[in-house]
């Protein structure tokens, strides 16, 4: 419908009546529903947004198929009804500093606006309010350019009004406060190790105490697994990895990035005065919602100041079960009989980044029993759980892996996790440990199950000590999910599923998606990571094979001969089930990968 058909008297306020009108009119609410919401009216000195009102009775379409009338929903539907482009606010794609310096916060507020991009020729403004248009030809004026129309969602602008502003502030109070003699100093390696000493903003100013909190709780807030801060010449850049891909966030003026950093790393009790080693740290906080967060910070002299790296680890990950991880029936069943062996040893194996420290921690959580003592060694301690004793690696005083093993052994244990075998002497510790009755959980960095058994082979454990003690490995990757709001139907052809599964012959499934992408994913088509496993138990024919130290290409064959699934086979079951496509999982395993 055009906008002229719906608009009511100009400059007028979006109506409560007229709009359960019109979702009347359009079939969206019954008529029980529209007197049900009209016991809602509100009184004249109330300015709640009619869309808000409605949103929280919770409330389904009278369409078919029905769907929940939220906030979102009816402001797509304002939208289209008045025939102004709806537009999702994502903080991550637009650049808050450029956006608020040309709109003043106080003409903003006042009108319920807000200033979303710019270009050489417009800026575009969201509003909740389609009816007031007063303000276009003022602001047109004002900044000299052309005014194009949005609809947001009256809470997004309400919310972003307070946070753009308030961060672009800080900002702005933060390079304020020391003035911009420190840009011309940042400009080389030998002048960064002076830093420290060029007066810039106190790490507890509080511009810079307000940055770090909207930094950290955005964080929270958009899934990011880690932020990364970035110094460069003139400025420093901010990103999040959200799903295992990098986003631009935000560019700092470089003469507060520093003082950002500080701040971060005096939470993370770091040594704030030495910008010239890395340096590692932890920050435990709460999320928005109020859950426990853990975080680990590492910092690495570059050619223009401190990088900081901080990963987010979030405990709920500990209390998913093995099927929410993306564990199939088969991979479940070998994991059990794996991990109720008494003694032994577990391998979890993968490339960094692949969810391994998440299975060992939430095996140990599914061990856990009041009469077991639970021990690990870790570097660093990644998740603190009350129910393990954890030990933290220390080279400097020497508390490596093997000497950490060497201390869990006396302290009367009954499984232990050690982070990851990366050197012989580790591999022989663990070993001695399953021998001595112990079961042992570790990590290695390999591309597949079967080439574990050949990389401790490789850091020197000797063939018949792994075939008497090793029970299992289980090699994993993560692969991005669908976005179950805007997936849709697509046809996968056979030729390219067979490819997929080679030599194994899948049936190819009826029904498979592709990614579309919409404002819940930020139009990547993806949301949400989940796992695909390849388990390899060690039966008696692989021990055999192990011990008299066959090649890899035997042991792969024999277990590929007792069942293993290959990581492409789990990657095509998730296809099959509709969680992702088959580009995503040839982004995490090579088309050319023969090993899966």
């Amino acid at each position: 419908m055009s906008r002229s058909a719906t608009i009511l008297a100009a400059e007028e306020k979006l109506d409560f009546t007229y709009v359960l009108n019109q979702l009347v009119e359009d079939g969206i609410l019954s008529e029980q529903q529209q007197a049900q919401l009209i016991k809602l009216i509100p009184k004249p000195d109330n300015t709640v947004n009619p869309l808000i009102l409605i949103a929280e009775q919770n409330l389904r379409s009278n369409t078919e198929p029905a769907y929940p009338l939220s906030l979102e929903r009816l402001t797509h539907w304002l939208a289209e009804k008045t025939g102004y482009p709806y537009m999702r606010i994502d903080p991550l794609k637009i650049d808050v500093n450029k956006v608020t310096q040309i709109v003043s916060q106080a003409y903003a507020t006042n009108l319920s606006i807000l200033p979303v991009d710019i270009n050489a020729r417009e800026l575009i403004v969201a509003t909740c309010e389609p009816f007031i248009t007063g303000w276009e030809n003022e602001l047109s004026r004002i900044v000299n350019l052309n005014i194009s129309r949005v609809i947001a969602n009256p809470k997004d602008i309400e919310r972003y009004l307070v946070e753009f502003y308030g961060i672009s502030k800080s900002i702005f109070g933060a390079v304020k406060s020391k003035g911009n003699e420190t840009i011309s100093k940042i400009q080389n390696f030998e002048q960064l190790v002076e830093v420290g000493k060029m007066g810039e903003p106190d790490a507890n100013d509080r511009h810079i105490v307000s940055i770090v909190d909207w930094l950290l709780q955005y964080a929270f807030e958009q899934r990011a697994s880690d932020i990364h801060l970035e110094p460069r010449r003139d400025k420093g850049k901010v990103r999040f990895r959200i799903d295992g891909k990098l986003q631009q966030v935000h560019d700092f003026p470089i003469v507060i990035m520093g003082a950002i950093t500080s701040r971060l790393k005096t939470l993370g009790r770091m040594d704030v005065t030495d910008k010239r080693r890395p340096q590692d740290g932890r920050i435990k906080t709460k999320t928005p919602s109020g859950g426990e967060v853990e975080m680990r910070l590492s910092t690495m002299p570059t050619a223009f100041g401190e990088k900081l790296v901080i990963r987010i680890f979030n405990p709920e990950m500990l209390m998913k079960n093995f099927t929410e991880l993306g564990f199939s029936k088969y991979d479940q069943k070998c994991w059990n009989k794996m991990t109720n062996h008494p003694h032994g040893i577990i391998l979890v194996t993968g490339p960094t980044g692949s969810g391994k420290t998440t299975t060992l921690y939430s095996a140990l959580k599914y061990l856990a029993r009041p009469e077991l003592n639970i021990c690990t060694i870790e570097d660093p301690i990644e998740m603190v759980d009350s129910e393990f004793n954890q030990l933290q690696v220390q080279s400097n005083i020497g508390v490596n892996f093997a000497a950490g093993v060497r201390t869990l052994l006396r302290q009367d244990p009954d499984i232990i996790m050690v982070g990851e075998i990366r050197d012989y002497e580790t591999a022989e510790i663990a070993i001695q440990a399953a021998l001595t009755g112990h079961l042992v959980l570790s990590s290695l960095h390999t591309n597949d199950a079967p080439t574990s058994i050949t990389r401790l082979i490789d850091i020197g454990a000797q063939p018949f000590l792994i075939g008497a003690t090793l029970l299992g490995v289980m090699a994993q990757r993560l692969i991005r999910t669908l976005c179950p709001h805007c997936k849709r139907p697509a046809a996968l052809e056979k030729e390219a599923w067979n490819k997929l599964v080679a030599p194994a012959r899948l049936k190819l499934p009826e029904h498979t998606f592709k990614a579309v992408g919409c404002d819940e994913c930020r139009h990547t088509g993806y949301r949400g990571r989940i796992g695909i496993y390849e388990a390899l138990p060690v039966d008696k024919t692989i021990r055999q094979l192990i011990s008299v130290n066959a090649g890899l290409e035997q042991i792969r064959s024999a277990a590929l001969k007792q069942g293993m699934r290959v990581l492409r086979i789990s990657g095509a079951q998730k296809i099959a089930e509709g969680l992702t496509t088959l580009e995503e999982i040839y982004s995490v395993i090579p088309a050319d990968d023969d090993n899966g």
